[in-house]
């Protein structure tokens, strides 16, 4: 169960990659509810979505605050 939020924001991001605008917000959700270490193992996931998507990079800005 600890890792059930992390999980299910990874799915969300899956889901909604296609839309930029979309995406960020879920990333800003995602660095509210997370945990610290979580937002490590995100940050590594949302990269592997921007070597398939490069608009997506735009969110980083969201993982560095």
């Amino acid at each position: 169960m600890a890792r059930a939020m992390y999980e299910y924001t990874k799915t969300v991001l899956k889901k909604v990659s296609f839309d930029v605008s979309l995406f960020c917000k879920e990333v800003e959700k995602a660095v509210r509810r997370l945990l610290p270490h979580e937002l490590e193992d995100l940050r590594v996931f949302i990269q592997s979505l921007i070597n398939q998507n490069p608009e997506l990079n735009q969110c980083l800005i969201y993982l560095k605050a």
